[in-house]
This record gives C-alpha cells, structure tokens and sequence, in this order.
C-alpha cells in the first residue's frame, strides 16, 4: 500500500457567483514532489490555501487527511504546526530585518520573553547551510537577490519542521541557474523524506523533478499522472490543462516591418542613489513599424531600468539620450509625455506598478487614457462601461462582470487587463517585460496572439524576457544585453539560445 501522507477529498470552495473548485480530490504520497498544473484561474493556488489555512475550516466542502488523521484547520498556524508549510509567489519577508530576524518571526526563540540571539544566530547558520547560502544570518534581506531570498523562505520552512513543503511558482521570477538550484533542493529534501507540492506553468521543470502531477482545469481534477511509470510529455499535460492539443507554441506570423519608428541613441541613465554608478551605457535601439523586438539578458543586466529609464524616466538620474519617433525628436522625461507621444510600458510587477488591485476591471482598463472615455472633464460611465465590455470580450479576460475587482483575478487575467488599459491609450510602441510571467501555457498563447496583432497594426513591440524560447518563437530582431550595454543583435532567424549566451559571456 502506498505511504500516502496527504489525502483531500470532495473539495468544494465558492466565491461569490464563482465557483473555484468543484470536488478535487489531491493524494501526495511521503517523500515525492507532486506537482499541480493547470491554466491561471484552474484553481490551484485556491486549493493550497484550503489546505494550509487560509480559507480556514468551514468556509469550505470536503474533508483533507494528514498523516491519515482528519485536520481542520481555523488558520496558518494550525497547518504549520502540523509540518505543512506553504511558501506563497509573493515571498513574505521583511526587507530591512536580517535573514535570522525574519526565518524566526513569530517563532521566536526565546525565553521568558527575551530572546536568545546566539542560538537563533547559531539555528540560521545551520539552515542557511542546508538550503546552499553563504552569507550571514545578520545580511538583511534587502540586500539579497530574488533567487536567495527564495532560498530563506525555504531556510525559514526547515525551522519549523516542515513534513508538506506547497511552493507556488517558487521560479516564477528566478534566472535559470537560480532555478536549477531550488530543484535540486527540491531532490534533496525528497532524499531527506520531505514531500513537496509543486505550482508551476515551467512545464519543463515540472518534468525534471515531479514524481506525480496532477492537473486541473476549471475547478476540477482532470488527472493525476504518474511519472515514476513512464515519461509525461509536456504535449500530454498541457493537453489536459487547456483541454486541446497545442502543436504550437507560438502562434504564426508572417512579419511586414516598415519604416523605422522609434529610434533611441545615445542612451545613459545613472543609478538613482548612487550617482556615481552608471547603470544603461551608450544605448542605441531601433524598432520598426510591424515589428517584434527582443532584448535578451541575465537578471540584472539593466532590461528593466532601460526600459523604465525610456518610460518618462520611471527609473534613474542623469538621463541622457535622444528618441525619435518616425524621425521626430520627442519628450520623455515624465510618463504623461510619454504615454502622450504614444509609448506604453507594460511593467514586469503588474500587482504592484501596473493594476489597482483593489479597483474593479473597468476603472483599470480606462486608467492611461480617461480623455478618451470622457467630455468636457466628466467620465461618462455608460462609454467607459463599454470601453472595458469591448477589452473584456477582445482579451477573452475571464470574468463575470467588468466590475469584478482586479485583485479576484487570475494572473493571466490580470496581465490581459493591464494590456487592456495599454492598448486603450493606442500607443505606437509598447514595450512589455516580462509579459507572460507567472501565467500559463493557455494564456501565454492568447497574449502571444495579441502581441502579433498588435505588429500586424503596425505598431513596434519591445519585448523583454527571461525565457530564452519564448524569445526565439516570438521576436524579428533580438538584442542581447549585458552589464548595462547592448553585447551584440542577432536576427530572429540566425538567433538560438547558444548565440546569445555567447554574447552575453563573450561582452
């Protein structure tokens, strides 16, 4: 009989005129990473805060066994002090506390309400160990790069004596290297007993380390594969994810490029604390009219704060630089001439830079451009509605009303809004980074569908992304980028994942 550690059975969960998961039934067996899949909205970050405790006991059908004994649980503690230890996209760490400060956070250790600095220091060192860090329990956390921080939310699951570790797209914003490295760890808590539950969309990672996975669609379970029988191809899970075979990637376009339409040269921006260092060095970029535009790079590369720095100077100091616009010198030194002489940045942060999460659909998507949705200084509410009704059905965002606030979305949903309230302002160029970050398959498709309208429209696409392929299946021209400068331009044809590690290793 198989070791089963985690059973839920008949899960049931509804929001208000949503249903987000109709009985799913999960088993993880002890000691295996099981992954979960599906499109965004499928429901499974909903079904991992039922079984950690978020949506605590009752507001939910359905009955969850751990270690084969009932649990209801009113809240996180209760799951974390049965080992199930959930780390969420969002990392939930304190910047300005130091690495042993924030893994002991409300689990202090101390006595008599004083707490034992040397032992909590010592216990870090001894996790940190574990999870490969080097650096010292006292380095704060803002001085750490995503991949790391990572790392001390796992540090930070192993001192509470995690049996069940659920991590929720733990790679989702992580380079290659920094996500070889949290797989492998992944495999050696699995050496170690540990049982892991895996969200992703990297179908490929999901591939390498996954003992079972289990896909849904739409609330409910549509199966449970199991790898250690046989190799799953990635073309059978995302079969079941979408519910119909995807024999490409990306979807065809045949490029019409014109004229030349934005022009940058010259470009130099400074950090904007440090203003000795010089971040973006002597740019010169080109995008044409109907063209798809790459820059390629390792995080930290300067992808972002050249893209911000053009964005009415979003990022930095001591911008210097020309944009010509069809040959037209223009303003970009604050958003508003920007977004006005028809550029858009679609941000890598969308919860963040990009959407008001606690504002509905509708006030999102007329944000950049409230001029076109009103008279006279006044918004008219019925134009507006059907501004937002036209992007909703246009993006195929699912939702039962525009006036669903953004923050109920799906990740996929919430990046076609925040493309809505872009495409909205009509723009010339739009420049997206990392547009597909966090979503799935299904929905990478649909935005790569939009993005090839939009070049069929004739406007220039800059698109900047860490996922080398989505790069090679989507772009007319690539740029690679290193340390602050343009290493070398490949052409969409000639490029390959080789050719650009090459520059980027080689500048």
């Amino acid at each position: 009989m198989q070791d089963i550690i985690l059973e839920m059975r008949g899960i049931t969960k509804t929001f208000p005129g949503v249903r987000a998961l109709d009985q799913v039934n999960l088993q993880v067996r002890r000691g295996e990473i099981h992954a979960l899949c599906g499109e965004n909205g499928a429901g499974k970050s909903t079904l991992m805060k039922v079984l950690s405790g978020v949506y605590p006991h009752g507001s939910y059908d359905g009955e969850i066994l751990f270690q084969n004994e009932p649990v209801e649980f009113g809240g996180i503690s209760d799951s974390e002090e049965k080992g199930i230890i959930i780390i969420h996209q969002e990392l939930a760490l304190v910047p300005l506390l130091s690495i042993a400060e924030n893994i002991f956070l409300g689990n202090e250790m101390a006595e008599r309400g004083v707490i034992d600095w040397p032992a909590a220091y010592a216990r870090t060192g001894e996790l940190l160990k574990k999870v490969g860090l080097k650096e010292k329990p006292s380095t704060l956390i803002d001085k750490l790069g995503v991949g790391k921080q990572q790392l001390v939310e796992i540090a930070k699951a192993l001192s509470k004596e995690v049996k069940l570790l659920i991590l929720d797209e733990p790679t989702a914003a992580l380079q290659e290297n920094d996500s070889e490295k949290l797989l492998d760890l992944l495999l050696e808590f699995k050496a170690q007993g540990i049982s892991s539950i895996l969200i992703s969309h990297k179908l490929n990672e999901v591939s390498r380390v996954a003992d079972s996975i289990t896909v849904l669609r739409d609330g409910t379970t549509v199966s449970t594969l199991d790898c250690q029988a046989g190799q799953i191809s990635e073309e059978h899970i995302i079969r079941d994810m979408v519910g119909r075979d995807m024999a490409h990637r990306y979807p065809h376009r045949t490029p019409n490029i014109g004229e030349t339409l934005l022009e940058v040269s010259g470009w130099n921006v400074w950090h904007p604390e440090a203003a000795e260092r010089q971040i973006i060095h002597d740019i010169d970029l080109r995008v044409a009219a109907g063209e798809v535009v790459g820059i390629a790079g390792l995080m930290g590369s300067g992808r972002t704060e050249l893209a911000m720095s053009l964005f009415g100077r979003s990022y930095g100091k001591n911008i210097g630089g020309t944009v010509r616009l069809r040959g037209q010198e223009i303003d970009v030194s604050t958003v508003g001439s920007a977004v006005k002489h028809g550029l858009a940045y679609v941000t890598e942060d969308r919860k963040e830079l990009g959407l008001v999460l606690d504002e509905s659909i509708l006030r999102n998507t007329t944000l950049a451009n409230l001029g076109g949705v009103s008279e006279h200084g006044v918004i008219d509410d019925s134009r507006e509605r059907r501004v937002a009704e036209d992007y909703r059905k246009a993006l195929r965002i699912r939702t039962p009303s525009v006036f669903q606030k953004v923050v109920n979305l799906s990740g996929g949903n919430q990046q076609k809004v925040v493309l809505s309230k872009w495409l909205f302002a009509q723009p010339d160029v739009l420049i997206l980074d990392e547009p597909t970050r966090g979503i799935d398959v299904g929905a990478k498709f649909e935005i790569y569908s939009i993005i090839n309208q939009l070049a069929d429209e004739g406007k220039g696409v800059i698109m900047i992304s860490s996922e080398m392929p989505e790069l090679l299946g989507m772009c007319d021209r690539i740029y690679v980028m290193n340390e602050g400068s343009f290493a070398g331009e490949l052409a969409g044809h000639e490029a390959s994942q080789e050719k650009i590690m090459s520059m980027i290793v080689k500048a």
